[in-house]
């Protein structure tokens, strides 16, 4: 069974999932498209509350036509989701700060836009969170040593067992191993994160609708290995476990040469793809899908979708910035919302 995301049933009731919105860097393109998104028909699948730099959205307003108005609330309870209005909930550090340009300041708000954020799905007030761009060298400036969104979010929620799905169209891939160089990369693959990579994606899958996703894994090296030709990762790692996933009643397959896995899911052959690496997944996804693009981390206790781009400093504030990307992931974390309000139900 492959579900439909276009129109989630919603919450209890029928009514739109609430989702947290996070501004992002308020010193690049996040404020601006979040703005966009807010306005978007096709965001209809959620009621949205933005939480983050309220100075950052105002100056944004002056760079997007019919910017919604903007409603300070403290909590979500208080939103009043009127049409054209924007729910805001500020962050405790907001101040101005420079567009297009990195600074501590600007970090300090993003993380706890994040923070405060995790800190309200956890207590149940808003359904699910979708973050804008932060920039990594601005949260690292600010205290805050993670890679990126990801790890901040596992260390919120306690999440030992976690990976980043992106998706672009047809195409679903959750990686083995993401920010972190290609030597360390090498010994991070290991047989048993491989199998829990594995089972994070059937679950996954499984909690948006699928009742058996069939998970496709690619080998490591060129051509999948070639039978040990090329490296002999395949046949010492990845298949004990995907041999493993299959006696635990997974559908997965593989190794398969990264070449032709990728083109193969997006005509229909699998419903989610593992990835080796950071750029194994990310070039397939970015090609097929640039400015559409979905990142969702799987394994939290939470909804959480992302835009899969940057914080653009160098075009901040001149309103140029797409917000296709975020309205996607709007619409998927209204779905993955919706799929499991259903399944507690």
């Amino acid at each position: 069974m492959t579900p439909s995301f276009t129109h989630p049933a919603g919450s209890a009731g029928g009514r739109p999932p609430v989702l947290g919105v996070t501004v992002g860097d308020p010193a690049g393109i996040g404020p601006e498209v979040v703005l966009k998104a807010a306005r978007d028909p096709r965001t209809a699948a959620a009621r949205l509350v933005a939480i983050g730099s309220v100075a950052a959205l105002r100056a944004a307003a002056d760079v997007v036509p019919d910017a919604p108005a903007l409603h300070e609330i403290s909590a979500p309870g208080e939103a009043a989701f009127e049409p054209g209005t924007l729910d805001v909930i500020p962050v405790p550090s907001d101040v101005a700060v420079p567009v297009g340009a990195l600074s501590a300041e600007a970090g300090q708000i993003a993380f706890e836009g994040v923070a405060r954020a995790v800190e309200l799905a956890l207590a149940g007030d808003i359904d699910g969170i979708v973050t804008a761009p932060l920039n990594k060298e601005a949260i690292a400036l600010a205290g805050h040593a993670y890679p990126g969104h990801t790890e901040i979010l596992a260390e919120l929620t306690g999440t030992p067992d976690f990976a980043m799905m992106l998706t672009a169209l047809k195409l679903r891939v959750v990686h083995v191993t993401t920010h972190v160089g290609i030597r360390k990369m090498l010994d991070r693959v290991t047989r048993e994160r491989v199998l829990t990579t594995i089972r994070l994606a059937d679950r996954a899958l499984r909690d948006m609708g699928f009742e058996r996703p069939s998970v496709g894994v690619a080998g490591l090296n060129p051509h999948a290995g070639e039978g040990g030709l090329f490296g002999d990762e395949e046949q010492q790692v990845i298949i004990p476990a995907i041999e493993q996933a299959k006696a635990e009643g997974i559908d997965a397959t593989g190794p398969w040469p990264a070449d032709t896995l990728f083109g193969r899911a997006v005509a229909g052959d699998f419903d989610v793809t593992i990835a080796m690496f950071h750029d194994q997944g990310h070039i397939a996804v970015k090609v097929l899908g640039f400015e559409t693009g979905v990142n969702a981390t799987i394994g939290l206790p939470i909804v959480r979708t992302s835009v899969d781009h940057g914080t653009a400093f160098d075009i901040a504030g001149t309103g140029k910035a797409s917000a296709d990307s975020l309205v996607e992931a709007v619409t998927v974390g209204a779905a993955m919302a919706a799929a499991r309000a259903a399944a507690r139900t």
